[in-house]
Formats: C-alpha cells, structure tokens, sequence
C-alpha cells in the first residue's frame, strides 16, 4: 500500500473540488491511500471516500517556520508517507515541500497556471480560451506520481428520492454574486411552483434569508442551522442546486446534484466549474469582453458598474430550471 501525505489548507470550495478526484483516482488506483491534511471543519467532505485518512489541523497551532516545521514532522512520524502531494503550492505549503525533500520524500506539487489565468482575466485580451479544469490539475499531481488518472467528470447521485431547488445567493466576493434584489425576485417566481430551500451561513447571511422566509412562501431557510455533513446530506435529496461560483456548487457536485451556476466577474474558462457540472448550466452576460476580469471575484470592477452581474437577466435561470 503507498501511502501519499496531501495537503491543502484553503480555500473551501477548492479543497472540496479534491474530494471527487480523490474518490475516482482511489478506485483506479485501490492501492493508494491518501491522508488529507486540510483545515478541521472540512472533515466532512471526505467522509465516504475509502482509503482516505482526513487530518484536520489548526493553522494558528503552527505559525511561522518553526511551527510548520513541528508540523512536518508530526506527520510524518504518525502517517510515515511514501509520497508528498502539495495541492496548494503557496508560501506555507512551499515551507512544507522544503522540509519533506530535506528528509528525503519525494514532493509533487500543483501547477496552478498563473501565467494562463493572468492573460485570461487581462481585460485587454480578447482572444478568451478554456483553461485545463482544476480537477484535472489536481490530477495531474497524481499522474506525476506515475498513477494512472481518468476522470469520469460525470455526476454521481447519492439519492435516488430528489426533491426541491437549493439556493445559495451569496458568495465570498461582490464579483461573484447576483445583486440581492435579483436573488429576491427569482426566488419569488420560482417558488410559486417549487419549494425552495436556501442555503447560507455567517450572521448577516442568515437574517437576510430568514426575512426572505417570512415573506415568501414555500420557502424554507436552512442557514446557521446544518453542519457541514448534514448539508450535504441535504444537497444531496435536492432536485437541483442553484448557486453563485461558490463553495455551494462543489457541494452539489460532491453529492451528485446537478446545479444551475451564476457567473459575474468570474468564468468557467477559469477552470472552476464544478466536477461534473454542465456548462448547459452556467449562467452569465455572453458579450462582455472585460470579463472574465478576476479569477476568484475579488477585483474591483474595472468599468464601475458590475454590468456582468446588473445585466443578467434571472429569466436565463428561470429557463434553465423550468
């Protein structure tokens, strides 16, 4: 049995787009096992994947070299890896790779693509192409290894009984959301039909859909009230997700539910589409040449007025559900 030590620390939707590489390279590879060393609280996105070995830690116990240093070695003295994979490659996890190849582990690392994302989201450029999806840079780390890697890039259901739409209307960055009265409104229409269940988290998150709840019917505000495993199991029951280019999209995905994606700032081109997800599915303003202008939704507008996300029309999403 090789045993592979991987890491990756943030942020949570990438380290949620591992777990389905994970699942089919381990069954490709049955000899394998993993131990995923990432932040405690996403244990649960790695809870039904045999051969793996989830290591939640606390980055604020190892600060510094010294502490990543004592990290390196606690590793390696419970798990005694064959291999390293660093799925992150930053300045943290680069101090990671240093101390394993000192004592003598051989480390591979993501290619991350900056220079291809940099030229994607240059506003200037307009010859806009598909970059290599991220599951597949993922994969390829374990193909460096000398593994074979397929990926099915296809769903897999993990309920039969399907039911409701989840929606998630927030994100992490302006760049990546749907303005609020346009979430509102969408939700109004479609809940005259379906129930809607919404998904959220953080206090202000969850006084805005609970308020939502209140005034439209057939809604139902699931935010602050699940753990990570409960809504997943939730998702999971879903007829179909609707989310902004979040977190909330790799869970669909890890579940097996399909999910209707909102794109502003941000573009499937980028590599981010969740595993197995349809780009019949992506929602986003076609004819802007600015976008995509941010990898991660965490620019500025470059025009001034958020037209990527101010022009979309929620009837694409309506079509896309109905």
């Amino acid at each position: 049995m090789t045993r592979i030590l991987a890491y990756r620390f943030s942020a949570f939707g990438d380290v949620a787009m591992t777990a389905p590489v994970f699942r089919e390279f381990l069954e490709q590879n049955p000899d394998v096992e993993i131990v995923m060393v990432s932040r405690s609280n996403f244990e649960a996105l790695f809870a039904d994947i045999p051969n793996v070995i989830f290591k939640g830690i606390n980055l604020d116990d190892y600060k510094g070299i010294f502490g990543l240093r004592r990290l390196a070695n606690e590793l390696i003295k419970e798990f005694k890896p064959d291999l390293v994979a660093n799925l992150h490659d930053v300045i943290r996890t680069k101090i990671l790779d240093r101390i394993y190849r000192r004592r003598g582990l051989k480390v591979f690392k993501i290619n991350k693509g900056k220079e291809e994302k940099e030229h994607l989201t240059d506003v200037w450029n307009l010859n806009k192409v598909q970059l290599k999806k991220t599951v597949e840079r993922y994969a390829d780390v374990f193909r460096e290894m000398g593994f074979p890697v397929k990926l099915s890039h296809q769903l897999r259901p993990k309920s039969i009984d399907k039911s409701g739409i989840g929606f998630a209307p927030f994100a992490q960055h302006q760049g990546k959301m749907l303005p609020l009265e346009k979430s509102y409104e969408l939700v109004r229409i479609l809940a005259k039909k379906y129930t809607i269940y919404f998904f959220g988290g953080g206090k202000s998150e969850t006084e805005t859909l609970e308020k939502w709840e209140m005034e439209i019917p057939n809604t139902f505000s699931l935010s602050g009230k699940l753990s990570l495993s409960q809504e997943l199991d939730k998702i999971s029951e879903l007829e179909l997700m609707i989310s902004m280019d979040s977190a909330n999209m790799h869970l669909a995905s890890l579940v097996g539910t399909r999910c209707i994606s909102v794109w502003g700032s941000t573009h499937p081109y980028a590599g981010f589409l969740g595993f197995g997800q349809s780009e019949d599915d992506v929602v986003q303003v076609k004819d802007l040449t600015c976008r995509p202008c941010s990898v991660f939704g965490d620019k500025e507008c470059y025009r001034g007025d958020w037209a990527c996300l101010e022009e979309l029309d929620i009837q694409k999403i309506i079509d896309k559900v109905l």
